[in-house]
């Protein structure tokens, strides 16, 4: 499978706190680049056999991303920076989109998450994370939580899907744009009875799969994981200092 990670966009309050950093791809965790973390969690994952990073192009040249295949030019949008990754690749064969901002990222969440893949006939799927689960796990990491009918869910980090339906996809994160911050715009978008159940707790995963597939014109759904590591990102300069104390007090590898 073709891998692409996500590394674009511009400085923001994590990058400012290393002196260089292009963005916060590029900011060390416990000493190693964010960006470095996820490409060693997915180049040990045996099913991914090429890996494209989209980066600032001033990041080409960059050691964090020595061990990536190919790296592209990122865009103004993310949007953009999807489609730069996307280029090319085979258009009916899933790839494996992942944040580059997942600190503690573990093969073993990434190969759960292709494995449930070819259960699904998706041409989008997107990892989500129940509550209790990172509760277990990591209570001092935060998150916003969606209260589904089957419990309370977060995404996580990784997507897969079929270059094919990046035009809907794109026409669809436009659209969601353009609505984000008005009521009734949401509402034309998903329907007033999707967001009325979302707000009374009824609405469930199936549900959302159904109404996401219409949208998109394309079969989507969600894949369940149970490693919590796949939704801790550092989306804040606060987050910095949570994940180096996540990665020391994670168990270390014998030598």
């Amino acid at each position: 499978m073709n891998a692409v990670v996500l590394a674009g966009g511009g400085p923001d309050g994590v990058s400012a706190l290393q002196a260089g950093a292009p963005n916060k791809a590029f900011v060390r965790i416990a000493g190693t680049p964010l960006v470095t973390r996820v490409l060693g969690a997915l180049r040990a994952t045996p099913r991914v056999t090429r890996i494209v990073v989209v980066a600032p192009p001033q990041a080409a040249g960059d050691a964090a991303l020595a061990t990536a295949d190919e790296v592209r030019s990122d865009g103004p949008r993310m949007l953009d920076s999807l489609i730069s990754g996307l280029a090319g690749l085979p258009p009916d064969e899933l790839v494996l989109v992942a944040a580059s901002d997942l600190p503690v990222l573990s093969v073993a969440a990434v190969d759960e998450f292709l494995d449930a893949l070819p259960n699904r006939e998706l041409d989008v799927a997107y990892a989500i994370l129940e509550r209790t689960l990172h509760l277990a796990r990591y209570p001092q990491v935060p998150h916003t939580w969606a209260r589904l009918r089957d419990g309370a869910y977060c995404g996580g980090g990784l997507v897969a899907l079929r270059p094919r339906a990046l035009a809907r996809l794109g026409a669809f994160l436009d659209a969601l744009g353009t609505a984000r911050k008005s009521p009734l715009r949401l509402a034309a978008l998903f329907g007033w009875d999707v967001l009325a159940r979302l707000l009374l707790g009824n609405l469930g995963v199936s549900d959302a799969e159904r109404r996401a597939s219409a949208l998109l014109g394309a079969p989507a759904g969600a894949i369940r994981s149970t490693h919590p590591e796949i939704a801790v990102n550092v989306d804040r300069a606060s987050d910095v200092a949570l994940a180096n104390e996540l990665l020391d007090a994670a168990p270390k590898t014998p030598a």
